[in-house]
């Protein structure tokens, strides 16, 4: 049951848009996500074997701002029915979860399936089935088996078949249940923030090459998925199936920073939309031309950005059946000036791109994180406006916050963020089919461990049976749902908060 009690306080609720109906169309779905290594615990239970995320919190704990780890976690494994409690108690219409590769095929190949691995996520979609809950199901979110990255990881071109033979063992499994896949989640955090920066598991640092190399292959990787659910499960289970893009917005500092502005948009965006979304596939030819001469001038004989062939674009092209979106912030873009050092970590260097904040976006408890509602709105726009009138599921967004059951800042981000959906759909004409909140609880949030937090519940971490307490948001995104309207959060009496 919800219940949480508020110390007196008010929220103001202004709609930006006038007259703007804040009801939400009859068919949009309301979700909320998490992913295996952030919430499962259970590291090396049963025959599990160690992923990339096992490997390098063990190893480099400092690389952690708490110097935490996802060994226990929320200990999802074992509490998974209070999970589904918690999305019955929400009224999700849907709940978003990944799958542990090392977990379900612990060799990392298909020679050997896990019973229990495949026991728990039977359990896991079952039990939201049971509520009415639709299980959305990621089948890689960033926890490699570490036996595949001794052999070279997303830099090995045998990657893509190692991907899909694994990819076709979970729709055997679970497609006559699951009904939305996504491939893989952020291919931009698989390659750029692993091997431009080195800064996630497994931390490879070889900036210029292995981030393209890897941006290719996961291409390939998620369309070889993709073909074999539609040639071999589509007619039986008539699912859908796509990849989920983090994109941020970019805005241009000036007038005359539009055409970087647009720049930055397709090298953090387009590079992992363009070869599936687009009409001609491959990659974005702005980006194509910009890392050819970003490569000559670094001494290398031809672009560090590996061609695809004329059978590689028909085989990525197309690989959709809707467009999964993870946003959260904005930046602002500008051309360099000479001479300016850029840095791989928030700037661009191969388009000659600085990124900057707008000084009157609020900051969140994460660093990187800037509250900017009507990017969304924007970039909603562009994608319909880059790829045409095709259908958006959110799949991630939400707010970073501090420890603290009254998370005004967090209703604030929910209430002004949808407002701006709902402006997409309704002014703009944009497609977009359902919302998911990152994250139904507090998890491991990577780098910043235990200290960042999304959840619409708050996880006691110090407790053995790591307790889960709606925040005010969770009672807030519960009334919209059951309103299907974005509402006031004034207009809810303080027992219901």
């Amino acid at each position: 049951m919800l219940s949480v009690k508020l110390v007196g306080y008010s929220i103001l609720f202004v709609s930006s848009c006038g007259a703007l109906d804040l009801s939400f169309p009859p068919d949009f779905k309301f979700g909320a996500a998490s992913s295996s290594y952030q919430v499962e615990g259970a590291w090396n239970v049963s025959d599990k074997s160690i992923s990339v995320w096992d490997k390098y919190v063990h190893d480099s704990p400092h690389a952690i701002s708490d110097g935490s780890n996802g060994d226990v976690a929320c200990d999802s494994y074992n509490l998974w029915q209070r999970d589904i409690e918690m999305a019955e108690e929400l009224g999700l219409h849907f709940y978003r979860f990944s799958i542990s590769w090392p977990r379900l095929l612990p060799n990392g190949f298909t020679n050997y399936i896990s019973k229990d691995g495949q026991e728990y996520y039977n359990n896991l979609i079952n039990g939201l089935l049971s509520k009415g809950i639709e299980p959305v199901v990621t089948i890689y979110h960033w926890d490699l088996p570490q036996k595949l990255q001794d052999l070279g990881g997303w830099l090995n071109p045998l990657m893509t078949d190692w991907f899909a033979d694994y990819a076709k063992v979970v729709f055997s499994l679970y497609g006559d249940r699951v009904k939305t896949w996504i491939t893989l989640n952020e291919p931009i955090a698989i390659c750029d923030a692993v091997y431009s920066v080195g800064l996630l598991a497994p931390a490879v640092h070889v900036p210029d090459v292995g981030t393209y190399i890897c941006n290719k292959n996961t291409m390939i990787a998620h369309a070889k998925a993709w073909r074999i659910y539609d040639k071999e499960f589509r007619a039986l289970y008539n699912g859908e199936v796509s990849l989920a893009n983090q994109v941020l917005w970019y805005d241009p500092l000036t007038p005359d920073d539009e055409d970087i502005a647009e720049a930055a948009r397709e090298y953090m965006g387009g590079r992992y939309s363009h070869p599936i979304y687009s009409k001609e596939g491959g990659w974005p030819p702005v980006i194509e031309k910009m890392v050819a001469e970003a490569s000559k001038k670094r001494g290398y004989k031809k672009s560090n950005l590996p061609e695809f062939s004329k059978e590689e674009i028909e085989l990525v092209r197309g690989t959709f059946d809707f467009y999964a979106l993870n946003h959260y912030t904005s930046r602002l873009a500008r051309h360099a000036e000479p001479g300016e050092e850029l840095h791989l970590l928030g700037d661009a260097p191969d388009i000659n791109g600085k990124f900057l904040v707008n000084p009157e976006w609020t900051r969140t408890a994460s660093d990187w994180f800037f509250v900017n509602p009507e990017g969304l709105r924007r970039l909603l726009v562009w994608l319909k406006k880059q790829y045409g009138d095709i259908k958006i599921l959110i799949t991630e967004n939400g707010y970073a916050s501090g420890a603290g059951l009254e998370d005004v800042e967090r209703i604030n981000y929910y209430r002004d963020y949808l407002e701006q959906v709902l402006v997409a759909i309704k002014e703009d004409g944009v497609n977009v089919v359902g919302y998911t909140a990152w994250t139904l609880m507090d998890n491991f949030e990577w780098m910043h461990g235990y200290q960042s937090k999304f959840g619409l519940y708050e996880v006691d971490f110090d407790s053995p049976m790591r307790t889960r307490t709606p925040r005010a948001s969770a009672i807030y995104y519960k009334n919209i749902i059951k309103a299907h309207s974005l509402i006031d959060p004034n207009s809810m009496s303080k027992d219901e908060l």
